[in-house]
């Protein structure tokens, strides 16, 4: 037993993120709120960044900067995970600032934020 709690102990943030994105998932099926759904999108982009940044960190390496004319790469953590997730927050702010502007006109089209009621509305429209 102990040896299952020191693993999940190791593996507290792969954990964390998979639970994360579990509960943004759920969200994402479940809410019919618009809104609701950008922050649940957001909490499963934010659990694959942890994920990310919990695989490129490894116990007992120094940041990728050679000091001391060490040059062995197994004295270093890998600098490629922090690049994607970098890169993967800035793409992200940029498609939740799109799914705003969406809602946003939706709302000042059909006066509602909820999912079904536009659906709704919009066959109303089309018949």
């Amino acid at each position: 037993m102990d040896g299952i709690i020191e693993k999940a102990i190791s593996l507290r943030f792969e954990i964390a993120a998979v639970i994360l994105f579990g509960i943004g998932f759920i969200n994402l099926l479940l809410q019919s709120n618009l809104i609701k759904k950008i922050v649940a999108f957001n909490v499963m982009d934010s659990s694959v960044f942890l994920f990310l940044a919990s695989q490129g960190y490894i116990e007992g390496r120094m940041a990728p900067i050679v000091t001391n004319g060490v040059t062995d790469a197994a004295n270093y953590v890998n600098p490629i995970p922090a690049g994607l997730v970098l890169t993967g927050i800035v793409v992200s702010v940029s498609v939740s600032a799109f799914f705003l502007a969406l809602v946003q006109r939706l709302y000042k089209h059909y006066h509602t934020v909820d999912f079904d009621e536009i659906m709704m509305l919009a066959k109303e429209r089309v018949e």
